[in-house]
């Protein structure tokens, strides 16, 4: 289990001072600490998640006590189109502008094609892919007036391979990595940098959940579960951390990853390295 902790704030404070995000699905996991990350650079900062509730009206207090920046709640299904623009629209209010967007929100099934559910396979393109570009369309206008933009979308390391079982997530992942691309290309004299960040295994509530229910199915210990199995694909057999992908965020978002746009960056240890 990892326990080396990036610690941003320590490294970035004051780095986004005067900008402002918005980080989809981020009350958990990856998302939350991206946003945590940024929120420690200076960046104001807008959480979403589907509903709120008590949970995330403490998150939002706590985060905003803990970095000293503004934070603000985005209620939104990223799965809808007009809650998506409306999420935008709130942000750019509330906080000024959406000066970084880091497209996160995601959700998996896994099954064979031919049994895969016409719903599922739906709701997975619609919150993994479309999302992304509903989100992009609504900041850009703002982002091309000011000159200045950052849009980070959270692929995986299933954007740039494949595994069984998962067609609609693939899927979903390979669009984003090309939905990053025709977006760099189409606003790189814009003073706007857009990148994926392509994760394999990241040590998040969610996979720690995962791995009893594995040892239990597999009938191995949770140890063997680890290495055999979730990390089986990662040559150095490690999982990444929240940490690591907010201190990546932040690069990609500073005044350093202006000249990079574009790309793809396997955050993997090594596992599309094959």
């Amino acid at each position: 289990m990892p326990d080396t902790k990036v610690s941003a704030a320590t490294s970035t404070s004051g780095l986004l001072a005067g900008k402002a995000a918005l980080v989809t699905g981020s009350t958990s996991g990856i998302g939350l600490g991206i946003a945590r990350a940024l929120a420690q650079a200076g960046c104001k900062v807008a959480l979403n998640a589907r509903s709120a509730n008590a949970e995330t009206d403490k998150l939002v207090k706590d985060l905003a006590a803990e970095t000293g920046v503004k934070v603000i709640y985005a209620e939104a299904d990223m799965s809808k189109r007009d809650q998506i623009k409306a999420s935008v629209a709130s942000t750019e209010k509330e906080l000024g502008s959406v000066d970084i967007l880091v497209n996160n929100a995601g959700i998996q099934h896994v099954e064979p094609i031919e049994s895969f559910p016409d719903d599922d396979w739906e709701m997975v393109l619609s919150t993994n892919l479309s999302a992304a570009f509903y989100t992009t369309k609504a900041a850009l206008p703002g982002m091309k007036k000011r000159k200045w933009g950052r849009i980070i979308n959270i692929s995986s390391a299933h954007g740039l391979i494949a595994s069984p079982f998962k067609s609609a997530y693939v899927a979903a992942k390979h669009g984003m990595v090309g939905l990053t691309k025709v977006t760099a290309l189409e606003t790189a004299e814009e003073g706007i940098t857009c990148n994926a960040i392509c994760p394999g295994y990241v040590w998040t509530p969610l996979v720690q959940k995962q791995i009893p229910e594995q040892a239990k199915a597999h009938h191995m210990t949770e140890e063997e579960v680890v290495k055999k199995v979730l990390l089986k694909e990662q040559p150095n057999r490690q999982f990444a951390t929240v940490e690591q992908m907010g201190a990546l965020a932040v690069f990609l978002s500073s005044d350093a990853g202006a000249t990079i746009t574009g790309t793809s960056i396997p955050v993997d240890g090594g596992w599309t390295a094959h």
